[in-house]
């Protein structure tokens, strides 16, 4: 199932997107099916709160199920696919976004050729996080600040959200916590990145540098995520097309690493690296400009596209 949060007269509000491209209002969906619904899915669903599903855990599954069974009948709760206006799946995530650096060879490869520097492999996954007030979602202007930054890159990410809270979560256990996965742009500011000695919050945290979505696709409808197409296009050009396959860290070994003494909880998100073919590894390099239109593709989740626009 793949589910959004959509700007409905300015207020967000959660829906379950049907095979035709509309979609089903959870709230007016558990208006329409009241008795019909498990009680913890009913109660999250009136919320129209995508982050009160994911919390409200199994129960809310099985009532989403009920509603994709029932789909176009569902008249009062129906938005047309010419009607639909995205925000990200979860506009505004209760933490700061987990992110993994440095999780594809490919890439580090590239980097250490740019940077005529030995980067190497590390013992451990590399983590930074991006801050709430970085994330937009699908037609979202990204916005350069040519006052902080021209050096403005782009990487493409499978992000995965936990749905299940959990710490100390062994490897064999990780795919239990995960609730579904959603597509992340880590926009980053490598001049900002590297002016602060190499360290990635600040170069990878500025407004609107997260566009997140179009949708998280729950877990048991992607399969297998570590065999997964990723690609990047910037004004219709290739430059990533990468497979999950090529993780260095997989998701299960993200997950026991990360958890190791903090507590995951339902609503985080965490991005699990980008491919090769980032702009500042290019010959010569070459940045995302104002007016650029990146998309970035993940097989069985969809497109999510953003345009950069120059802020003064």
């Amino acid at each position: 199932m793949k589910l959004a949060t959509l700007d409905l007269d300015g207020s967000p509000k959660a829906a379950l997107m049907l095979a035709d491209g509309s979609a089903v209002l959870l709230d007016r969906a558990a208006v329409a099916l009241t008795g019909n619904l498990p009680e913890a899915a009913a109660a999250a669903f009136a919320t129209g709160d995508l982050q009160a599903v994911i919390e409200a855990g199994p129960g809310a599954l099985d009532g989403l199920k009920a509603i994709e069974a029932a789909g176009a009948a569902l008249t009062d709760a129906l938005v047309s696919a010419a009607d639909l206006r995205l925000l990200a799946p979860l506009p505004n995530p209760r933490k700061n976004v987990f992110c993994v650096g440095r999780n594809y060879l490919e890439h580090i490869a590239e980097g250490e050729r740019a940077q005529n520097t030995k980067i190497g492999v590390t013992e451990h996954p590399v983590y930074f996080t991006k801050p709430r007030t970085s994330v937009v979602g699908p037609g979202a202007d990204v916005p350069i600040f040519p006052h902080v930054s021209v050096n403005i890159d782009y990487e493409v990410e499978l992000a995965l959200v936990i749905g299940k809270p959990g710490r100390d979560i062994p490897k064999e256990r990780a795919f239990e916590h995960i609730f579904g996965y959603t597509i992340l742009n880590d926009v980053t500011a490598r001049d900002v990145q590297r002016r602060h000695g190499g360290q990635y919050f600040k170069g990878k945290g500025l407004d609107g540098s997260c566009p997140l979505g179009p949708v998280i696709v729950t877990s048991d409808a992607i399969g297998d995520p570590s065999k997964l197409g990723l690609r990047l296009t910037v004004n219709g050009d290739t430059r990533q097309d990468g497979n999950t396959a090529d993780m260095i860290f997989d998701i299960p070994t993200l997950i026991a690493s990360l958890s190791e003494g903090l507590t995951l909880e339902p609503g985080d998100i965490l991005a699990t690296g980008t491919p090769s073919g980032v702009g500042y590894a290019m010959d010569p390099p070459c940045y995302l400009v104002d007016g650029d239109i990146v998309v970035c593709e993940i097989d069985g989740i969809g497109r999510l596209e953003n345009r950069m626009t120059t802020v003064t």
